[in-house]
């Protein structure tokens, strides 16, 4: 890999000035760059089952949902982050996979859902926590979710704290484009059920979109990959109108193979959707919320924290009851 990146470098090295300078983000495609995406080994559900292999459920998480490939969450548990995300895309990047990244730490995250509160302290710490978040995947092919929920839920913040949050936004891409030119980066957009596709193409441009590789869909929700299809597309169709432009999007299909039933927080009978993979309606379809790790303290996830993992409900969403 690392003379593919030579030669990729010296090939940009020849471009006419006006193209070299290009943003560096969009220079490179990290999907050809390596073989395939990362299993990540520490996932919540390898873990378990490493801890318990005498359990019945066991098997099928291990086969259905431990060894297929999904995204790691970095946020204010992660320690030093660029120490994390360096080791967790240097890991990737010695057996030659592409790793999928969350960037979940954006000052007065989930302000309304409330769930998964908390982030960064202030607006610049947040700036310093996603410039060294970039830093750590540096030149390495990676996979980036920017921030979930953060242009979805406005409706907790005023106008203040919402321009404040769009220079967040702009100012990761910005880092990201700056440090790590072989990542993709997403601006998340929510889901088809939260916000209309005209105010969300408004509120993803505001952020600095032109900036990103794309847009991400349906993150820890439930929405067919159909439906989340006819939304992004309706997305693009406003970006067009209004600004002229653009971008591929990719849907969290970890836990929508039964649909939404107008749940989002650890709703019943949900079942696992199509595994990671590219194309299939959009650029990438992606598990980004891991199945089986709860959304909080609701539904069938009752008495839960956000983040843990619970093997029957993971065992469940395999079979979808």
């Amino acid at each position: 890999m690392r003379r593919r990146i030579r030669a990729l470098v010296a090939a940009l090295s020849a471009l006419p000035l006006a193209l070299a300078v290009a943003p560096s983000a969009h220079a490179a495609d990290p999907t050809t760059m390596t073989s395939g995406f990362y299993v990540d080994p520490d996932s919540s559900a390898k873990k378990w089952v490493a801890a318990n292999p005498g359990d019945g459920r066991a098997s099928a998480i291990n086969t259905s949902l431990a060894n297929t490939p999904m995204a790691r969450w970095f946020g204010s548990w992660s320690g030093t982050i660029g120490t994390a995300t360096g080791a967790y895309v240097g890991a990737a990047d010695y057996h030659d996979k592409l790793p999928v990244l969350v960037a979940y730490n954006i000052y007065l995250r989930d302000s309304c859902g409330g769930h998964s509160g908390g982030g960064a302290s202030s607006a610049s710490a947040y700036a310093t926590w996603i410039a060294q978040f970039a830093g750590g995947i540096a030149n390495r092919p990676a996979v980036v979710l920017l921030e979930p929920d953060s242009l979805a839920d406005y409706g907790c913040l005023n106008p203040t704290q919402i321009r404040e949050r769009q220079g967040m936004l702009g100012g990761a891409l910005a880092e990201f484009n700056r440090q790590a030119p072989n990542t993709w980066v997403y601006l998340d957009a929510g889901n088809p059920g939260w916000v209309s596709a005209a105010t969300m193409a408004q509120r993803l441009h505001e952020a600095g979109l032109r900036q990103a590789h794309g847009f991400s869909l349906n993150i820890s929700n439930y929405y067919t990959t159909s439906q989340n299809t006819a939304y992004g597309n309706a997305v693009n169709s406003e970006l067009a109108a209004r600004y002229g432009y653009t971008k591929p999007f990719v849907v969290d299909t970890s836990r929508n193979g039964n649909g939404s039933n107008g749940e989002w927080c650890n709703a019943a009978g949900r079942r696992i959707g199509t595994p990671t993979r590219l194309g299939g309606g959009a650029e990438m379809l992606l598990w980004i919320k891991a199945p089986g790790e709860s959304d909080g303290n609701c539904g069938v996830g009752t008495g839960s924290t956000a983040g843990q993992f619970l093997p029957e409900v993971a065992y469940k969403m395999i079979y979808g009851y």
